[in-house]
């Protein structure tokens, strides 16, 4: 594994540098008359560009309303101590914080500037209802890296088109995050697991060929979608059986049992370090948590807001220093001194690969981010991997 170059970076210079990149960003923003996407990773600063942009704005007018737009509860929560943090508590009487899944049921307000953050998780069909029921003066949208499906891409280019970009590789450069490494480990599958693997498979293929080999994902989208009530029942069974098929193989591999044993010789390995885990569904974090529960908590949404208050508790003490989780800490989750994670479920989408990493690279003098991604080999899981770390640095692959 080739050294990781540490960028010398006085607390100083990163507030300057900070300072600039994200003056740029909202420079770049006015100058496209107050409407486009800043796209940043972890730690560049988004909030607090967001929060000026509201801020800026409502003190240039006596009358105007605010709204902030963020995917989960507890960003609700940071937001409005971010607003306090950089010195405009006093607009917060004149702006709204909430979560696209009541936003969306707005109709007829009028905002003089709306800020969507995690924009990604805000353009499906039923929460983009907001943008079309609702009028503003200006829009500032954030995200860590653009959508990867061609019509959210399309809809956020037209709504609020990029007006600045960084990659997490620059940041990194700038000393604006910590430096990382990736390794990547192969997990071979039980005996069991090949079989069901392989059958999932075969159904796949088979599924994709009546689809058509070319353009199967999309048939199968619009056949379960908006051509439903005029597709054949041959071609509705095979959109059924291609997307059921392509969950079980997902399942195979997201619970494949060597991931455990992999997981608890890292931990061990790593004993002082605070590791997150992420899991491929509830149940197999569950299974990791288990296999790890003298060091462990859970941290998912299917345990109660105390249980998750708890568990992020005894892990910012240190008294549980790994926290195992499966999608609920991919955005707002800030611990800066979290040094490792081990990723046990991947996706297709980089993005989420690009959330999970910059969990544990917020700057901290001296610190190096630790990720060991462990995926099935020879599977779809393989692929998705190296289509999310092919434009990253620091990634080393090792071998069975």
């Amino acid at each position: 594994m080739s050294q990781i170059q540490m960028p010398i970076v006085t607390m100083s210079k990163l507030i300057k540098v900070k300072d600039e990149e994200q003056k740029k960003a909202l420079n770049n923003w006015a100058k496209h008359k107050f409407s486009g996407s800043i796209i940043a990773g972890t730690g560049f600063g988004k909030s607090r560009c967001g929060v000026i942009a509201v801020g800026k704005t409502l003190d240039s007018t006596e009358s105007g309303k605010g709204l902030v737009l963020v995917p989960t509860n507890q960003l609700q929560e940071q937001f409005k101590e971010e607003f306090i943090k950089w010195g405009y508590e006093h607009v917060l009487d004149r702006v709204d914080i909430l979560c696209y899944a009541s936003a969306y049921k707005l109709e007829d307000n009028h905002y003089s500037v709306v800020v969507c953050d995690e924009i990604h998780l805000g353009l499906s069909p039923e929460y983009r209802k907001f943008f079309e029921n609702n009028t503003w003066d200006r829009l500032l949208c954030m995200t860590a890296t653009l959508p990867e499906d061609f019509e959210y891409k399309e809809l956020l280019f037209k709504m609020a088109p990029t007006v600045y970009k960084i990659s997490l590789d620059k940041c990194v450069d700038l000393g604006l995050v910590s430096p990382y490494e990736i390794v990547c480990i192969p997990i071979e599958l039980t005996e069991v697991e090949q079989e069901q693997y392989k059958k999932a498979n075969n159904t796949f293929v088979y599924a994709k060929y009546c689809l058509g080999q070319f353009g199967a994902f999309d048939r199968a989208k619009h056949i379960m979608g908006a051509g439903k009530n005029t597709a054949s029942n041959e071609d509705k069974a095979a959109a059924a059986q291609f997307y059921r098929s392509i969950r079980q193989r997902k399942a195979v591999v997201d619970h494949a049992d060597n991931k455990i044993a992999q997981l608890q010789k890292i931990v061990i390995r790593n004993i002082g370090e605070k590791i997150l885990v992420f899991g491929g569904s509830n149940e197999f974090t569950n299974k990791l948590a288990d296999a790890t529960e003298t060091f462990s908590s859970v941290y998912h949404s299917g345990k109660t807001k105390k249980q998750r208050e708890k568990a992020l508790a005894d892990f910012r003490s240190g008294d549980k220093p790994v926290l195992c989780s499966t999608k609920a800490l991919n955005q707002g989750f800030d611990v800066a001194d979290a040094t490792m994670a081990v990723i046990c479920g991947l996706t297709s989408k980089a993005l989420t690969m690009i959330q999970r990493v910059g969990r544990i690279i917020r700057y901290q003098e001296g610190k190096i981010g630790k990720i060991h991604i462990l995926y099935v080999k020879d599977s779809q899981e393989e692929k998705w991997l190296k289509s999310s770390v092919k434009n990253l640095d620091n990634v080393t692959w090792l071998t069975c």
